[in-house]
């Protein structure tokens, strides 16, 4: 029935005066009759009968312009847009001015396969010849103007010529005859969830998991009792697999038509879903969450009063109590009057991705990326680009933790059934940044017994807190490492000596992920750890910029701590005069301790010491012990 007014428009302009090139006399009868059968067929929903009737009619006359320029729009709507061209272009050739005001549809199709400068010239054409009287035709017209100027610019200024956009099919293991769609992974890749739509009334969780390189275990309905006989939508796996938040309308528990709800994974399954509560959600559409990395920001969609207008993406963030902060709208940089939606923060923890109909694009809406500075702040917005963007209502996207590897779900022409889930290599201009993780335990040395504690990564660079965890309660945490990047990673907990370690990911991109078990110390005399985030230039005892991070993590300990009693010690390798290494070990030392007095910890407290390459633990011969030995320490000598 969506086909009959559009093909109605076109069979009155064959009855009425506007049709003066043709003389109806000359319109062969069997050929006018097929025509007007295909107008009933269209009328009726029945599309496919419509079709083969007007394919009769310019049979038997291939100079019937009014059923080319139906065949036109019908193959247009089943967005078969080559064949539309075709035969828009068969009714130009015919008659050139009768079918001037075709161009307008026909820009539509040649911008669906991306023939974005043909299209543009179709429109120019017609504002230059036949410039539309109605305003709404005339506004459609301006809009598809700009879209199409947009299109031509970007391919100009973007050109990745190699780029091929081929999404696969996820095939058996994951899509079925139902519709699968909101595709999520954890960041190590290993388990898979999506939502299905059973006998296209019910909305459920499946999840499969990863047998192998390219093999995926058969799909299943989540364990436990997340799954419900009402509808479940829109979920966000976390990345250690841990939490599910997701959208749930017309509950009992409900504070709006549509809330978030979050649940959690036990050893029997997916528990039982917990409404957000208000603050979080409102009695307007609150929907399609998305956590953070590390579990600290959830990102969602609602129509709450006070936005920009239409759909606005907010942040609420973990505070210290554990509990949800009120909800932050990402401001002016990001939402707009328009619609912004599908919320996607990568591993990255910085780059975010969603859709918007506001931001100059192709279509309806169209995906585009921001990426988090250190002040808190997003860069503007960017189109993802022609052909992952397309003239069509563009839906939510997840890319993995390489950074390439894309999913989303479309119904291609494999599809099984309904929407499946597609998986496409991402261009390289629009990736977020590569990322690696770190998993382990952690346990005090003495007793071995588990800890929970703080991990945190810090970006050496601009001093600014990537990712911030806390371990659960068998003392396990995983943390995500964007590649690109030198980090400080630190472990705390109140009564012991914090971990410290730096991993450079600047110009080292493992394939790899890094497994570290971390042994706290309790704060006790003669516990010592290597402060392996502070830094000097070589046979220099400035401290560097980078080293900034780790030396106020020293403070905090020293504040929290006042009792406690420290020796800063600085230890060379054994190039060079052993004297020379031992006063530059020591003005190192000295160094550290007039940063923490700067900081307002009391001198009494602390003892600079050099010990030069007196005290080896790496081989001198080599540069990996070398670099072991050229390190800070701080060691507990009162408390």
């Amino acid at each position: 029935m969506k086909y009959s007014l559009l093909f109605l428009v076109a069979f009155f302009f064959l009855l009425s005066g506007n049709a003066q090139p043709y003389d109806r006399d000359k319109i062969n009868k069997k050929a006018l009759q097929l025509f007007e059968q295909a107008y009933e067929r269209a009328q009726d929903g029945n599309t496919a009968s419509a079709l083969g009737l007007l394919l009769q009619s310019v049979a038997v006359d291939p100079k019937f312009v009014d059923a080319y320029l139906a065949l036109g729009n019908m193959y247009g709507k089943l967005k078969n847009y080559r064949t539309a061209i075709g035969h828009y272009e068969k009714a130009f050739a015919l008659d050139s001015v009768y079918t001037l005001q075709d161009k307008l549809p026909y820009s539509v199709n040649l911008a669906g396969i991306g023939e974005f400068e043909k299209a543009l010239a179709a429109v120019n054409e017609l504002l230059e010849k036949k410039k539309p009287v109605n305003p709404l035709t005339l506004e459609n017209l301006g809009k598809r103007k700009r879209a199409y100027e947009f299109a031509v610019d970007y391919a100009r200024n973007n050109p990745e010529k190699n780029y091929v956009f081929a999404p696969r099919n996820m095939g058996d293991s994951i899509n079925s005859a139902e519709s699968e769609y909101f595709p999520c992974l954890t960041v190590d890749g290993k388990e898979f969830a999506f939502t299905r739509k059973l006998n296209n009334t019910n909305e459920d969780f499946f999840y499969s998991l990863k047998l192998n390189d390219s093999t995926w275990s058969r799909s299943k309905a989540m364990e436990g009792n997340v799954n419900t006989e009402q509808n479940e939508g829109a979920q966000n796996i976390s990345q250690d697999g841990q939490w599910l938040v997701f959208t749930g309308c017309y509950r009992p528990d409900g504070v709006g038509g549509c809330d978030l709800y979050i649940s959690y994974k036990t050893d029997k399954g997916w528990s039982e879903a917990i409404n957000l509560g208000r603050g979080i959600n409102t009695d307007q559409w609150d929907a399609q969450p998305c956590l953070s990395p590390d579990k600290r920001e959830l990102y969602f969609v609602s129509r709450r009063f006070g936005g920009f207008g239409g759909s606005d993406i907010y942040v609420c963030r973990i505070q210290p109590n554990g509990k949800w902060g009120e909800p932050e709208n990402l401001g002016a940089g990001v939402n707009t009057p328009g619609d912004e939606q599908c919320p996607f923060i990568h591993a990255d923890n910085q780059t975010l991705y969603f859709t918007s109909s506001f931001w100059p694009g192709y279509g309806d809406e169209d995906l585009f990326y921001v990426r988090r500075q250190p002040n808190n702040y997003w860069t503007r917005p960017v189109n993802l680009g022609y052909p992952i963007n397309t003239i069509d209502r563009e839906g939510t996207l997840f890319i993995a933790a390489d950074g390439k590897t894309a999913y989303y779900a479309s119904d291609r022409a494999d599809s099984k059934g309904g929407l499946d889930i597609y998986s496409f290599e991402l261009r390289e201009s629009v990736r977020p940044f590569k990322t690696l993780w770190v998993k382990g335990k952690v346990f005090d040395k003495k007793t071995n017994a588990v800890l929970t504690g703080t991990v945190e990564l810090t970006d050496l660079a601009s001093k600014t807190a990537i990712t911030r965890v806390e371990t659960n309660s068998n003392g396990e945490y995983m943390i995500t490492l964007p590649v690109g990047k030198d980090y400080a990673f630190t472990v705390n907990r109140k009564g012991y000596l914090f971990y410290s370690e730096n991993i450079s990911l600047l110009s080292n991109s493992p394939d790899t992920v890094f497994e570290k078990n971390i042994a706290l110390q309790p704060i006790e005399v003669n516990a010592r750890v290597v402060l392996s985030n502070i830094f000097f230039d070589v046979n220099k005892a400035e401290l560097k910029a980078e080293s900034q991070a780790e030396l106020d993590i020293l403070v905090q300990l020293l504040l929290d701590n006042p009792a406690v009693k420290i020796e800063i010690g600085g230890h060379t390798d054994n190039v060079g005069k052993p004297a020379e290494n031992l006063a530059l070990s020591m003005n190192r030392a000295k160094a550290v301790v007039n940063y923490l007095v700067s900081k307002k910890v009391p001198v009494q407290r602390l003892t600079a010491k050099g010990y030069g390459e007196t005290k080896p633990v790496g081989d001198n011969k080599t540069e990996a012990g070398r670099a072991r030995n050229r390190r800070t320490e701080m060691k507990v000598i009162g408390r």
